[in-house]
């Protein structure tokens, strides 16, 4: 596959993101490609964009391998719920529990699938040096992604500094040159944050286009989106208990667990958040999401499965980085939270 440089391949993402969705019987207008300006601390405007990107499950066959059919099925059933793009092969994906080659087939699929109408970003970062990172990064952007995610805490272990971090990470950029870069504070091998002084270095690389944030922490979120803005780096929150205010402030779009088990009220938010005419529906779904991730964490893995398959999505409860079956006290959780979600869509009326 002939390589873009950076700015094109950044240009085709953002079109990507504005685009709408010509597939799976699903229509929408047209959105904008950029954000307003606006004064520091104060709400983005209501026609600013924002987007939902699933961090996307893994659909197993009954033995344990990858259930491609069942892949398609799950994509269209993001589709339909409103998401405007996908993360692939991520800790949702169950990537530490993929091979090499099932994290490249897995990806190509999705992008495959997709057709260029949204954007996907792909996890890279896998090997045991920077040479090795860089080599796996390469066969992830060959499947098409418009940006190969880095996990932060592959690139420096938990003791060292941030200078150490941002030395490997230059090293990974002067060996991937032409290929667009997100990051992930993903919790796995450990969450490491991206602070002011690696966000720095980031915008000024000019290579990255998609950051997902797990700090958890508004004042973190708010300081990142002000180093990003009038730059094309994304800052998609994790953390559902701050999603209305992040997008609210300026955040890109939302990749929480959450979208998981209902991601058309994700979309909702996304779509709602900024609106001054809903204010009052955006207070009451932020409360309601943040008492329902306390539920959710929970055997997440199997959780989301049968939380799925409750709402009408056929998929084994099945997964491979849990042992023994969900449980009971659990899914009744899970089955009482299918009725709540319900009054949720009356109220809001998806």
């Amino acid at each position: 596959m002939m390589k873009l440089p950076v700015d094109v391949s950044r240009r085709n993402f953002l079109s990507k993101l504005g685009m709408g969705l010509g597939m799976a019987s699903v229509g929408m207008d047209a959105i904008g490609q950029s954000f307003s300006s606006r004064l520091p601390g104060s709400p983005i405007p209501p026609s600013a964009p924002h987007r939902f990107v699933p961090v996307m499950l893994t659909v197993y066959r009954a033995d344990g391998s990858i259930d491609y059919s069942g892949m398609s099925r799950l994509m269209d059933y993001y589709l339909q719920a409103g998401a405007k793009g996908f993360f692939a092969n991520c800790l949702s994906s169950e990537m530490y529990h993929l091979s090499d080659e099932e994290r490249i087939q897995l990806t190509s699929y999705v992008v495959n699938h997709v057709g260029g109408k949204i954007p996907v970003v792909a996890t890279g970062s896998f090997g045991d040096s920077i040479g090795d990172q860089a080599d796996f990064a390469r066969k992830m952007h060959d499947t098409g992604v418009d940006a190969v995610i880095l996990i932060t805490s592959h690139f420096a272990e938990k003791s060292e500094s941030d200078e150490h971090l941002i030395q490997r990470l230059d090293e990974f950029l002067s060996q991937t040159s032409g290929i667009p870069l997100g990051t992930y504070e993903c919790p796995s091998p450990y969450k490491r944050i991206v602070t002011p002084e690696v966000m720095d270095f980031m915008v000024a690389s000019d290579r990255f286009i998609y950051h997902k944030d797990t700090t958890e922490d508004i004042d973190q979120i708010r300081a990142k989106l002000d180093k990003s803005e009038g730059t094309e780096l994304g800052i998609y929150n994790a953390h559902i208990g701050s999603a209305a205010a992040s997008l609210q402030y300026g955040g890109a779009g939302l990749s929480p667990i959450a979208g998981n088990f209902y991601p058309e009220i994700i979309s909702w938010m996304c779509d709602h958040a900024a609106n001054p005419s809903r204010r009052s529906d955006v207070d009451w779904l932020q409360e309601q999401l943040r008492v329902a991730e306390q539920k959710i964490g929970r055997q997440y893995q199997l959780g989301a499965r049968y939380f799925l398959s409750k709402r009408g999505f056929e998929t084994p409860v099945k997964c491979r980085s849990t042992e023994g079956p969900l449980e009971r006290a659990q899914m009744q959780v899970l089955d009482e939270l299918v009725a709540e979600v319900k009054g949720w869509q009356e109220r809001l009326g998806i």
